[in-house]
């Protein structure tokens, strides 16, 4: 049972009191319990590599990539769900109508032993259309079918690719979407903004491009195509990749000190910030996130100013919030959305068995 939860004019701490790492050259002191490092720059994005002395176990946790690539996770239309629904010893059968299926819904079977972590931003392949995920959520080990919030990312297509309904992870290139496209799905959650955010960027990207590929890139109506275009990707490859070389590089020299996430900023403004539960977990979402990062750089491309790392660090500690909502699957997690003045923040909290605590931050200027 899913339980909903208002609650008006409250604070949120990402960690206990008194968690945060022994500053250094370059880092600032930290309200959140975290701290920054110093910027690693590339063009207009701007990348503040956010550390922690505190660390959890991850590993239990399945990422979406992960379970399609082993076959483990099944992904399809509401209405192909017949089937996958599993039988537990003693158990009637339990018969669930075909239905048609729905531009935000999708169904998804985790048949691992492991739970799964899904992100907001993720983007799936396939089916009557591509679609990008619209919250943050753990679905459990071995799962009955459970129904997904999501948005349209290929607007005109309503026809099984390939007569299959099935769903792939997106690209190399586009397995997350865009700042812009996931603050559409997660904040507005407004299918018509999503839909005009992929545009935008579909247009911008078409202007970047040599001809041939500008054609191509005209010609779908696909996010995902659109960005795993090889002239697109270079674009993006080439705001991304000083910045990937560089953080690894941080991680690598920083394992003790738990390098957690970034700040990010797009022409000197402050747009994004992603945090993890682990040094770990961060390292799997990290060549998706970067180029998701570049890729809003690249179709913002005109140069602002250079913001710093007291303005990171401002960004990252202010969280207080006027309103919170809060989503709770009762012992398996609890999703909390808080609107502050000027941003939102997205804290997703395991709850199962020996966690308890915060898998993924995502705060966004708003």
């Amino acid at each position: 049972m899913r339980l909903v939860v208002v609650v008006l004019g409250i604070a949120l701490s990402l960690l206990p009191a008194g968690v945060g790492p022994s500053l250094a050259a370059g880092e600032v002191a930290p309200a959140s319990g975290f701290s920054l490092l110093n910027p690693i720059r590339s063009g207009n994005l701007t990348v503040f590599p956010v550390v922690s002395n505190k660390s959890y176990d991850t590993a239990v946790f399945l990422t979406l990539d992960e379970g399609l690539r082993g076959g483990d996770v099944v992904v399809t239309e509401a209405g192909q769900a017949r089937g996958l629904i599993r039988r537990r010893p003693g158990e009637m059968p339990i018969i669930h109508p075909i239905r048609d299926g729905e531009v935000n819904r999708l169904v998804l079977v985790n048949n691992s032993k492991r739970p799964l972590l899904l992100l907001a931003g993720e983007i799936v392949t396939g089916g009557k259309q591509d679609r990008v995920i619209g919250k943050d959520r753990i679905v459990p080990a071995e799962s009955d079918p459970v129904d997904l919030s999501v948005f349209c990312v290929e607007p005109g297509r309503w026809v099984a690719a390939n007569g299959k309904y099935e769903f792939s992870g997106g690209s190399a290139a586009a397995v997350f979407a865009s700042p812009g496209v996931r603050a559409s799905a997660m904040a507005a959650q407004n299918q018509q903004q999503v839909w005009d955010n992929v545009e935008k960027s579909k247009i911008a990207m078409a202007t970047l491009v040599p001809a041939p590929a500008a054609a191509e890139v005209n010609s779908t109506t696909s996010y995902a195509r659109v960005m795993d275009n090889k002239e697109v990707q270079q674009n993006i490859a080439t705001v991304a990749e000083p910045v990937q070389r560089n953080y690894e590089s941080v991680i690598r020299q920083l394992k003790d000190k738990n390098a957690v996430g970034v700040v990010v900023a797009v022409n000197g403004d402050i747009v994004w910030a992603d945090i993890f539960a682990s040094t770990q977990l961060l390292e799997k979402y990290w060549p998706k996130l970067i180029r998701s990062y570049a890729a809003e750089a690249v179709v913002t491309r005109a140069k602002g100013s250079e913001t710093n790392l007291t303005d990171a660090q401002r960004f990252l500690d202010e969280l207080e919030g006027r309103h919170e909502t809060a989503e709770t699957e009762p012992g398996i997690y609890r999703q909390t959305e808080i609107t502050g003045d000027g941003f939102k923040v997205f804290e997703l909290r395991s709850l199962l068995p020996k966690t308890g605590f915060v898998l993924h931050v995502a705060k966004m200027a708003d």
